[in-house]
C-alpha cells in the first residue's frame, strides 16, 4: 500500500514537472513571439518612417524642380525683355506736334533761326515754357531720313552730362528738339563771332576733359560702341556755364566688338563721312573705323583750343613750333591768357599724339588721355579760382535790386 502511494507521488510529480516545462516552455514561445511581435512592429515604424522620409523628400525634390523651373522660366522671360530692350529698345522721347513746332518758331521765323547744319536749320523757340532749339530736316529724303532716325535713336536711349539733351521731337515732319545752348558752339566762341569774348585757358582744358569724357561714354555704349565720326567745334555747344556738350550724333556708327579682341572695327563698303579737316586719314584711307577715329578728331579739337586757328595744315604748323619756346608761346591763343608753359607743351604733346597717321600710334582716351586731362583740369581749376575770388563788381548790397547797377 505504502509502495502505491509512493509511486502514485511520484507519478504526480513528474507530470507536475512535465507541465510546468510546458508551461515554461509557453512562456518562451510567448515571449518569443512578443518579441517577434515587437521587431516587426519596429521594423513596420522604420519602414513607415523610411517611406514617410522618402515622400517628403520627393515632395522637395518636386517643389525644388517646380521652383527651379518657375525660375529659369522667369530668367528666360527676364532675359528676353533685356535682349528686347537692349536689341531693339523702344524709343523713348517727347512727342512733339508740327502745329507746336510751327507756332513755337512762329513759323520759322529767320529772326529765330540761329543755325543751319548739313541737313537741317536750328531755329531757337520756346516749348511749354522751356527755352529749346529745333533742328529741322531740309527734306525728307531717305539719306537725310537715316540720319536723323539714327540721331532720334541715339539720343532717346543715352543720357550723358557732356552730350546736348533730346527733349523731343516730331519724327513725322523731320524735327528733333534739343535744350537750348545759351553760347552757341565752341567753334564760334573760339573765333569770336559776334564779337564774343575769348575762352580764357583754362575753360578750354576743362572743356578738352569734358569732349574726351563724352567720348569714352560713347564708346562704352551697350550693346554697341558708337563712334561719333563727325567731331569737330561746330559739334560741341556750350550752355550759359560754358559747359561743353557734344552734339549731331547722326553721323555715328554704332559697331559691333571683336569678342576676342578688346578693339572694334567696322569696315564701310561707301565713302567716309564727316568733315574732311578733322577726318582720321586712316578712315579717309581704308575706310576702317574705330575709336581711333575720333581720338584723331579730339586731337584736332585740342589744337584748336590751344591756337584758335583754322585746321588746315595746323598738325604740321604745331609741330614746328614745337622746336623753339619762343614759336611754340607765338602760335598760342594769346587772348585766353596766360598760358603755364609746362602743362600747355604737355596738353600741345598730347594733342600731336591723338594725330599721329595711323590709329595705332595714337593714345587711348581711357586709359592715357582721361588722366593727363585730370591733371590738367586740377591746375586749370586753381587758376580760375584764384581769378574768380577777386571780386570784379560792387557787393550785390550795392546793387539796385531792380535796375542791377551799382549805387554809388
Amino acid at each position: 500500500m505504502h509502495l502505491v502511494i509512493t509511486f502514485q507521488l511520484a507519478e504526480l510529480n513528474q507530470r507536475r514537472l512535465e507541465e510546468t516545462i510546458k508551461l515554461e516552455e509557453l512562456k518562451l514561445k510567448e515571449y518569443e513571439a512578443r518579441e517577434l511581435a515587437e521587431k516587426e512592429k519596429q521594423n513596420f515604424e522604420k519602414a513607415r518612417r523610411d517611406a514617410e522620409s522618402m515622400r517628403e523628400r520627393a515632395e522637395r525634390e518636386i517643389a525644388q524642380r517646380r521652383e527651379a523651373e518657375r525660375k529659369a522660366a522667369r530668367d528666360a522671360k527676364e532675359k528676353e525683355k533685356l535682349e528686347d530692350t537692349l536689341g531693339s529698345p523702344r524709343l523713348q522721347y517727347q512727342h512733339f506736334t508740327w502745329e507746336e513746332i510751327v507756332a513755337a518758331t512762329s513759323s520759322f521765323s529767320e529772326e529765330l533761326k540761329i543755325g543751319m547744319g548739313a541737313y537741317g536749320s536750328v531755329y531757337k523757340c520756346n516749348m511749354h515754357h522751356t527755352t529749346a532749339a529745333v533742328k529741322v530736316l531740309h527734306t525728307a529724303e531717305s539719306g537725310l531720313s537715316k540720319q536723323f532716325q539714327q540721331e532720334l535713336e541715339i539720343l532717346s536711349k543715352i543720357r550723358h552730362p557732356h552730350l546736348v539733351l533730346l527733349l523731343g521731337a516730331c519724327p513725322e515732319q523731320g524735327a528733333l528738339v534739343y535744350e537750348y545752348m545759351e553760347n552757341g558752339s565752341l567753334e564760334d566762341r573760339l573765333f569770336q563771332a559776334n564779337n564774343s569774348p575769348p575762352l580764357p585757358w583754362f575753360e578750354r582744358v576743362r572743356i578738352a576733359w569734358e569732349v574726351a569724357a563724352a567720348l569714352i561714354f560713347l564708346h562704352k555704349s551697350k550693346p554697341k560702341p558708337i563712334i561719333h565720326c563727325d567731331l569737330k567745334p561746330a559739334n560741341i555747344l556750350l550752355d550759359h556755364n560754358f559747359v561743353s556738350k557734344v552734339e549731331d550724333v547722326g553721323l555715328s556708327t554704332m559697331v559691333q566688338v571683336d569678342p576676342l579682341s578688346t578693339k572694334f572695327t567696322i569696315y564701310k563698303q561707301t565713302s567716309p563721312v564727316g568733315t574732311l579737316s578733322y577726318m582720321d586719314p586712316e578712315y579717309q584711307r581704308t575706310g576702317m573705323i574705330s575709336s581711333k577715329s575720333d581720338v584723331y578728331s579730339f586731337g584736332m579739337i585740342v589744337l584748336q583750343l590751344l591756337t584758335a586757328k583754322p585746321p588746315m595744315a595746323l598738325t604740321h604748323l604745331v609741330e614746328s613750333a614745337m622746336d623753339s619756346n619762343d614759336e611754340f608761346l607765338k602760335i598760342l591763343d594769346q587772348k585766353a591768357g596766360n598760358w603755364p608753359v609746362e602743362e600747355t607743351r604737355e596738353l600741345t604733346s598730347l594733342a600731336l599724339c591723338c594725330t599721329e597717321l595711323r590709329g595705332k600710334d595714337r593714345l587711348d582716351l581711357r586709359d592715357q588721355i582721361l588722366p593727363a586731362l585730370e591733371s590738367l583740369k586740377k591746375v586749370a581749376e586753381k587758376a580760375r579760382n584764384s581769378i574768380s575770388s577777386v571780386p570784379t563788381q560792387p557787393p550785390f548790397h550795392f546793387l539796385c535790386p531792380l535796375l542791377k547797377v551799382a549805387l554809388i
